[in-house]
């Protein structure tokens, strides 16, 4: 081949190899910068899905599209697991939200390639190697919670009697017995199961304070949120601020969203 020939293919070549790169990057900064609509919420203990209704149509009526997980609250990869099928369903960027035991959750579930962002609502927030139950246990109980021990089954319930002022002090009587009637059977492993890689230290995290929580010591949501440089706002609420206040927890939602639509 002739010096000049040569030359030529070499250079269409690396003129090739340029444009294959910058489309590559093109691809990455176009998925970078898209718009994040998906909001994936995942309920806690004692709880079921149908406590975010509320949020829900904040979310969706501002154009979010809104996906509720139903936890089998059987173990941390077990809903670990359930909360990744529902991630892998999402089109695009999501963030993702959880409620108190959520928060484990969402800790572990986080690391999915979707997670764009994580708030944590009156929630547990782990590092790796701990377990809610070490935070559980860094500050007193309020003389309100009903946490019961685990029964023969290793099952645990919150106490009917103490239910409404425990857990959803600022709901009704009839909202606070229909979420008693509808909790789910939370096995007590969930509680002292370790996070493998706390997703918070890879993701924006966003933490909501409910000032009134009398089922997680306020001063343990600080603590944790502190800890891990999580933005914080406190609102005025009880253990189900997400139901009380869903307004304020949609405002942060929100902003989780609109920030990492701008890559922050």
């Amino acid at each position: 081949m002739k010096t000049s020939a040569l030359k030529n293919t070499l250079r269409s070549g690396l003129l090739a190899v340029v444009i294959a790169t910058a489309a590559i990057f093109g691809s990455v900064s176009k998925t970078q910068a898209q718009t994040v609509k998906n909001i994936v919420l995942v309920h806690g203990a004692f709880a079921d899905g149908s406590g975010w209704k509320a949020l829900y149509s904040i979310l969706t009526k501002k154009g979010y599209h809104v996906t509720i997980v139903q936890n089998p609250l059987s173990s941390l990869e077990d809903d670990a697991a359930a909360t990744k099928v529902v991630l892998d369903n999402q089109d695009g960027p999501t963030i993702l939200v959880g409620h108190s035991w959520g928060g484990v959750v969402i800790t572990e579930a986080g690391n999915h390639p979707k997670v764009a962002g994580l708030v944590y609502v009156a929630a547990f927030q782990p590092d790796n190697a701990e377990t809610a139950l070490q935070w559980f246990q860094t500050a007193p109980p309020a003389p309100e919670n009903g946490v019961l021990p685990p029964n023969d089954k290793g099952i645990v319930y919150y106490d009917k009697a103490k239910f409404h002022a425990g857990f959803a002090g600022d709901l009704s009587v009839e909202e606070a017995d229909f979420m008693y009637a509808s909790q789910g059977a939370f096995a007590a492993k969930c509680f002292v199961s370790p996070i493998t890689h706390a997703a918070w230290r890879d993701k924006p995290a966003y933490g909501i304070v409910a000032t009134e929580d009398k089922s997680i010591n306020p001063e343990i949501e600080r603590a944790m949120y502190k800890r891990s440089n999580t933005k914080v706002t406190e609102i005025k609420g009880s253990h189900v601020v997400f139901m009380s206040q869903p307004e304020a927890v949609a405002k942060v939602i929100i902003a989780a969203a609109e920030n990492a639509s701008k890559g922050k």
